[in-house]
């Protein structure tokens, strides 16, 4: 355990949505507690689409007093999910001719995996921001700038599917339309950022042991919690022009108009003001694989690459920290999925739902995650689903093994 100067007793209050076993493991409960006992924590919550993760579940959302925990926002820092309505017809996936030229787009205008970038740097107003907020960044910057409009590998995806309206939203008329989705977040460079701060953070925090020490914390007011903190919000600039980039040259070159859109992040901090019983207060609420879902906010959850994308309408209260799932959650290990599944399997399912599979690795196949229907009926009083998107054409990193029969 830590030591005592590194404990609070007893640890802060959260709640959880869900049930264990049902939705979620004793090991993600127990890793939200034990973020939930560090001196800076003031409150907790955890998600249905809750995991094990590194210091804080993948889920998590940890509200802490004038503190930051690089590893309770993620080595991803602002992974987002982006979907944009085009003024194509959704009919255009049902014939060849059309498909052909969908799946042109994403194979031109995308990239996938570690290291991926373009030759020719995409153009984007983020690239004229100030680089110079951290180390990291400063050294970064070309890196980012060949990176933008790109993805990464696990469980990044751009994707073509129906979205449907079952009554007016979004400034749309009911009805089902051509819609582009994608998750992906700040690539190579927030992943060092991550690993600067997460290790300036252990360094000042000795006493943390075991399953503590992923946790260690940054002062907000000291020279690298500022540094992180500027570093963190460039990276989330960054991570939304990575899904600009992608949709706008996908547009383009399908020569289509968006007409409508919603995204939000997960893997962030933001500074927020919330009564946690004695009064509004301005805390830290880290949200790790999870989302904002105040009263009134847009919001994208996906489920796998054969279920169901939902948008929603926040209705969450303070017991939540204001939040909900970023997805459906993983029910499998990467190791435990490529020992179990196969791709005669998983593209029977795929047929049956009419998805076509460009590319992926078989630890995304759809029985690597929990059904998302049940999440989101495990949050229900957090989000309302105001449309729903069925994948059709999914492209995602090559595992290194071929996704045929």
């Amino acid at each position: 355990m830590a030591h005592a100067r590194d404990e609070r007793r007893p640890p802060a209050p959260f709640r959880t949505w869900g049930r264990v076993g049902e939705h979620f493991d004793k090991a993600s409960l127990q890793q939200l507690r034990d973020a939930c006992s560090l001196p800076v924590a003031a409150a907790g919550a955890l998600m249905p689409d809750a995991h094990v993760g590194y210091g804080l579940p993948i889920g998590g959302v940890l509200a802490t007093r004038g503190a930051v925990i690089p590893y309770a926002v993620g080595v991803d820092i602002a992974c987002r999910v982006k979907i944009s309505v085009l003024d194509l017809p959704a009919t255009t996936l049902d014939d060849e001719s059309g498909r052909e030229l969908l799946r042109d787009a994403l194979e031109r205008e995308t990239r996938f995996g570690v290291g991926a970038e373009f030759t020719t740097p995409r153009e984007h107003e983020v690239m004229d921001r100030d680089w110079t907020v951290s180390p990291v960044t400063a050294e970064l910057k070309n890196k980012a700038w060949r990176q933008l409009g790109t993805s990464g590998s696990g469980n990044h995806f751009v994707e073509f599917g129906v979205l449907t309206l079952d009554r007016p939203e979004l400034e749309l008329e009911a009805g089902d339309y051509l819609a582009l989705l994608s998750h992906s977040g700040s690539r190579g460079t927030g992943a060092a950022v991550c690993e600067r701060y997460s290790k300036l953070a252990a360094d000042a925090h000795p006493g943390l042991e075991g399953a503590l020490k992923r946790l260690a914390w940054l002062d907000l007011r000291s020279p690298a919690g500022r540094e992180y903190w500027d570093a963190m919000n460039l990276m989330g600039e960054y991570a939304s022009a990575n899904h600009a980039c992608i949709h706008r040259h996908v547009a383009t070159r399908l020569g289509a108009t968006i007409v409508a859109g919603v995204e939000n992040h997960h893997n962030f901090a933001w500074l927020e003001t919330h009564d946690l019983g004695e009064g509004p207060e301005e805390v830290v609420v880290h949200r790790k694989g999870a989302t904002p879902a105040g009263e009134g906010s847009l919001g994208v959850i996906p489920g796998s690459m054969a279920s169901p994308t939902f948008i929603v309408r926040g209705r969450a209260g303070p017991e939540s920290l204001r939040s909900a799932s970023h997805g459906a959650g993983r029910i499998m290990s990467r190791t435990q999925a490529k020992k179990t599944l196969n791709w005669h399997d998983v593209n029977r399912e795929l047929r049956e739902r009419g998805v076509e599979l460009l590319s992926a690795g078989i630890d995304e196949a759809p029985d690597a995650y929990k059904d998302i229907h049940e999440v989101m009926r495990a949050q229900h009083d957090l989000v309302e689903p105001i449309a729903r998107f069925e994948p059709r054409l999914v492209k995602m990193a090559p595992g290194g093994e071929r996704p045929e029969d």
